[in-house]
């Protein structure tokens, strides 16, 4: 299951931040952007499923260190590219449900548009927890159709198909912010804050504190 997922989003690499544009939008990835901004220092962070490394640039500014992961070459590649500018940025590919860092190792963890696409989030939610210091802090950010009206949804749904075609399996489009809440303390966080961002396209953006 993992390979298929790897090679799905492995075929869009090279066009994947347009097509994102495209298909979500220029404002909910400035929403999103803005509100990374506003963090305060983050410390070593390790962000799962980078990609192209759209995110992991609003989070390098308030990192010490960052280690961007994703499972795909191809996207890991792109983020190279796009990222060469970064002194505090590593790029490596690992497996958000099992790192292999040593438990303790991180300030932050930052879950980038996963949960609602894997098989087994507390699986990636666990590894999280184990690799996180104590009081350490979890954001995750997550893209869901939970929020927005019917014909919005529709249209989105429709830039979907043409820019990526049928999604993978196991799909959580309409996780809810409680629903998030109830898997993320499932896993012995606290939740901080927890809300939906955008206007028409909407995301889940969560804080968590290690208990």
């Amino acid at each position: 299951m993992i390979e298929k997922k790897e090679e799905y989003w492995s075929k869009y690499a090279s066009t994947y931040t347009s097509d994102q544009e495209y298909v979500i939008g220029r404002r909910i990835l400035h929403d999103i952007t803005r509100r990374i901004h506003e963090e305060g220092e983050l410390g070593d962070v390790i962000e799962f499923g980078c990609g192209v490394g759209y995110f992991t640039k609003a989070i390098a500014k308030n990192a010490r260190q960052v280690i961007a992961t994703d499972l795909s070459d191809e996207m890991l590649n792109m983020a190279r590219v796009h990222l060469q500018g970064f002194q505090n940025i590593t790029i490596q590919k690992a497996n958000g449900e099992d790192t292999h860092f040593p438990s303790a190792r991180f300030d932050t963890v930052f879950v980038a548009n996963l949960i609602h696409v894997v098989d087994n989030p507390i699986r990636i939610l666990q590894e999280s927890h184990q690799i996180l210091k104590d009081r350490g802090l979890l954001l995750v950010v997550d893209f869901t159709t939970y929020g927005m009206k019917w014909y919005e949804r529709m249209k989105l749904a429709i830039r979907y198909l043409r820019k990526w075609g049928m999604p993978p399996r196991h799909g959580r489009n309409r996780l809810s912010p409680d629903q998030l809440v109830s898997l993320v303390e499932e896993v012995d966080f606290r939740t901080e804050e927890v809300g939906l961002l955008g206007n028409t396209t909407k995301a889940i953006y969560l804080r968590g504190r290690k208990q």
